[in-house]
C-alpha cells in the first residue's frame, strides 16, 4: 500500500518537501512522485519515502507511483497542492551621489524564484508629488543618472523591470536634498518626511454609516477640512459576521458587510485625490478560529497542510493569548507562514495602493520569532518606502523601531496599559504625572521612538470625554495635538462622541452639539504648519500654580526661538508664572506674544514670565516681542 501523509490545500512556496508511507512494499520497489507530468524520485527510509519537489503556480496534482519489478504499477491518491503566489522578478534599487549627480542602479533586481526567466527590460521614472515637480529620472537601461536638484524636499523614483515572460515588479526608492546637500535614507530606519507632521485618524468604518467603505468615502471631504494626514481603518479583512474584526477568515478580501475590493480601492483613489494617506490594521498574530486553514487543521490534524501553520505547545494544542482561545496563533517558525503574511501585506500595497499598516499584537510575534519584523519591513520599504508603519506594542521598548517599525504605542512596560491613564488618575501636579508619562518615569523613550499618541482608540472602552467630561477632554486634545510624536485622533473625537467601539454596531451622530470640531480643526492646523509643534524637541518648564498647570517649550532645535504651550487643567482662570529659562531671551524678555490658538497679541510679565490662562484652556505663545 502506498500513500501521501499530507491532504491538499494552498501552498506559500514554490518547493514544498512531501513525505508518504509504503507498508508493505519490498526494497526493492522505486518509489516515485509524479507531479503534475514530471515523475521526482524520492528517498525511501523503510517504510517511509520523502522528497522535495518543485511546484508550478495554481494546480499541481501529486501522486506516489510504486514500481513492484514483476508486480503491478501501484499509485496513492491524489492530492492537489494550489500554489499561492505569483511568479515575478524583483526589482531592487541601489542609488548612489556623485557630485552633483544621482545615479539609480537595477542590476541588483533578480530573476523570478519559481523559474529563473531573465530580466529583459529596464524602466525607470518618477514618481509623481516630488518636492521639485519637473525634475525626472528615465531610462531603460539598468542604470539611470541625472543631474541632482537643487529644491530642497524628497525624491522619489521608480523601476520596474520586466523578465522575458512578460511579468513584472517595481520596486521605490528615495532620495532628500536639505540645506543644500542631497543623502539616501535607510527607510528602515528613517521616517518619511510627511509623518512628521501628521495627525492619524482612527476609522470604525460602521460607525461612519452604511454601507461602511463608501460612507467613509462619501466623509472626505470632512475629513480634509479637518487637517488630518492619514487614515487607520479599523479591520476590514473577511471576518465573523458583526465582530469588529479582529478574527480574520481571508486576509486577500474585504468583509461583505463593509463593501467590496473595488469600494476599498474607490476609497484609497478618492483619499489620495484628498491628499490623504490610508493605513490597514492588521492582523498577522492570529487568525480566527473560523479560517480554512484552522479549520482544516483541527479536521485533519498531521494529515492537514496547516497544522504546521499555528503555533502549538509541547502537548501539540495550539498556542493563544489572554484566554482568546478563538484566536490561535500562527506558527513564524514555518516558512510558509512568513511568505504567506508579508504577500498579505504587500498585495494591499501593490493592487489596493494602500500606504501603511498599524499592526495588531506586533509584540506576540516578536516574542515568537523576532526576525520577521526586520525581513518583513525591508520588503515592504522596497516596494513603498514611506510607508507608515505602527506597531501595537510599548514605544519603551527599542525592539520596534531598530526593526523596521516608524512608530509603537505610549504604553507603559505592561501590555496594552496606556500611560498617560497614570497621569490623568494622578493627584499629583499635572505637569509633574505628565513628565513621568513622556519621559518614561525619568528614563526617556529610546533614541528616534516615535511615540503614537492617543485619547481613544478601538481598547480605551468608553470615550475620554465620558470619563473625564468635555472641558478636561479640550485641554487633554491640546496636550495631544502639541507634543512630540505621532498623535491620533478616532472616530468622531472631534465632534466628542460617546460610544464604545466593540459595543457600538451602526453610525454615531455626527452633529457637532459640543462645538468641538472647530478647535480641532485649528490644534492640528497649528500642528502642521509650524515645525517646532510637530519637532521632537520639547522641554517641561516649572510653572506655577503646579497642581492645575502644565508647560513645556516647543523647538525644532536647541538654539531655535521656540513656542510655550501653557495647559490650565482647572475650571478657573489662572495667572500662571512660567520659568522661563534665560538662554530663551525671546521669551525671557518678552513683553508681547501671540497666541496662536486665539489669534491674539498678549501682554505678557517679563523675568517671571506671567501670563493669564483662561480655564481648561491652552495657549500656545510665539514671537516673543521686548
Amino acid at each position: 500500500m502506498i500513500a501521501l501523509d499530507l491532504l491538499g490545500g494552498d501552498v506559500w512556496a514554490w518547493e514544498k518537501r512531501l513525505t508518504g508511507t509504503c507498508a508493505g512494499l519490498p526494497t526493492e520497489a522505486v518509489i516515485a512522485l509524479r507531479v503534475n507530468d514530471d515523475l521526482v524520485p524520492t528517498e525511501r527510509d523503510g517504510d517511509a519515502f520523502a522528497a522535495t519537489v518543485k511546484l508550478q503556480p495554481g494546480e499541481n496534482r501529486v501522486v506516489a507511483v510504486a514500481t513492484v519489478p514483476n508486480g503491478p504499477l501501484m499509485e496513492s491518491a491524489p492530492v492537489i497542492h494550489t500554489v499561492q503566489l505569483t511568479p515575478r522578478p524583483i526589482a531592487r534599487i541601489a542609488l548612489t551621489i556623485e557630485g552633483n549627480s544621482i545615479t539609480a542602479d537595477g542590476r541588483g533586481s533578480e530573476p523570478s524564484e519559481y523559474d529563473g526567466a531573465a530580466i529583459a527590460r529596464y524602466h525607470w521614472a518618477t514618481r509623481a508629488g516630488n518636492s521639485y515637480p519637473e525634475w525626472s529620472l528615465e531610462g531603460s537601461d539598468t542604470t539611470a543618472s541625472e543631474p541632482l536638484p537643487v529644491l530642497e524636499g524628497e525624491y522619489y523614483l521608480t523601476l520596474t523591470v520586466e523578465d522575458a515572460e512578460g511579468r513584472t515588479d517595481t520596486a521605490t526608492s528615495y532620495f532628500v536634498v536639505e540645506q543644500g546637500k542631497a543623502r539616501i535614507p535607510d527607510p528602515v530606519a528613517e521616517n518619511a518626511a510627511w509623518i512628521a507632521p501628521a495627525t492619524v485618524y482612527g476609522v470604525v468604518p460602521r460607525l461612519f454609516g452604511s454601507p461602511p467603505i463608501k460612507s467613509v468615502t462619501q466623509r472626505l471631504d470632512d475629513l480634509k477640512d479637518l487637517g488630518v494626514a492619514a487614515l487607520w481603518l479599523s479591520p476590514i479583512n473577511t471576518t465573523i459576521p458583526q465582530y469588529f474584526g479582529y478574527e480574520v477568515k481571508d486576509y486577500f478580501d474585504v468583509r461583505t458587510d463593509y463593501g467590496t475590493l473595488d469600494d476599498v480601492r474607490e476609497l484609497v483613489a478618492e483619499a489620495h485625490a484628498h491628499g490623504i494617506r490610508v493605513l490597514m490594521d492588521f492582523v498577522p498574530n492570529h487568525t480566527s478560529e473560523q479560517h480554512p486553514y484552522f479549520q482544516d487543521a483541527q479536521k485533519n490534524g498531521t494529515a492537514s497542510p496547516y497544522y504546521d501553520f499555528y503555533d502549538r505547545n509541547d502537548g501539540g494544542g495550539y498556542t493563544y493569548y489572554f484566554g482568546w482561545t478563538h484566536l490561535p496563533n500562527l506558527n513564524y517558525d514555518n516558512p510558509e507562514v512568513r511568505r504567506f503574511m508579508t504577500e498579505a501585506f504587500t498585495y494591499w500595497v501593490r493592487e489596493i495602493g494602500i500606504d501603511g499598516f498599524r499592526v495588531d499584537v506586533a509584540w506576540g510575534i516578536k516574542e515568537r520569532r523576532p526576525d520577521y519584523w526586520l525581513e518583513w519591513s525591508a520588503e515592504l520599504n522596497r516596494i513603498k518606502p514611506d510607508s507608515l508603519l505602527i506597531a501595537e506594542a510599548s514605544a519603551r521598548d527599542p525592539f520596534y523601531v531598530a526593526n523596521g517599525f516608524d512608530a509603537a504605542y505610549d504604553w507603559t512596560d505592561e501590555l496594552g496599559h496606556w500611560a498617560w491613564g497614570d497621569a490623568f488618575g494622578s493627584v499629583a501636579p499635572m505637569g509633574d504625572a505628565m513628565e513621568a508619562v513622556l519621559t518614561n518615569d525619568g528614563v526617556g523613550y529610546p533614541p528616534d521612538s516615535l511615540v503614537f499618541h492617543f485619547l481613544n482608540n478601538n481598547d480605551t472602552g468608553a470615550r475620554f470625554v465620558t470619563s473625564y467630561g468635555v472641558d478636561f477632554y479640550r485641554t487633554a486634545a491640546a496636550l495631544l495635538l502639541t507634543l512630540p510624536g505621532l498623535p491620533c485622533v478616532y472616530t468622531g473625537d472631534e465632534i466628542g462622541a460617546e460610544y464604545e467601539p466593540y459595543g457600538q454596531i451602526g453610525p454615531i451622530d455626527w452633529t457637532d452639539t459640543r462645538g468641538l470640531r472647530d478647535y480641532f480643526t485649528k490644534l492640528i492646523s497649528l500642528r502642521r504648519e509650524y515645525p517646532s509643534l510637530h519637532s521632537r524637541e520639547w522641554l517641561r518648564v516649572p510653572a506655577e500654580p503646579s497642581l492645575p498647570l502644565f508647560a513645556y517649550l516647543r523647538f525644532t532645535r536647541a538654539d531655535d526661538p521656540p513656542m510655550l504651550v501653557v495647559l490650565n487643567f482647572s475650571a478657573e482662570d489662572v495667572d500662571a508664572t512660567i520659568a522661563v529659562p534665560k538662554t530663551y531671551r525671546s521669551l525671557a524678555e518678552a513683553r508681547t506674544m501671540t497666541d496662536l490658538m486665539s489669534d491674539q497679541r498678549l501682554s505678557v510679565t517679563p523675568a517671571d514670565f506671567k501670563v493669564m490662562v483662561p480655564a481648561w484652556g491652552v495657549r500656545i505663545l510665539s514671537g516673543g516681542e521686548g
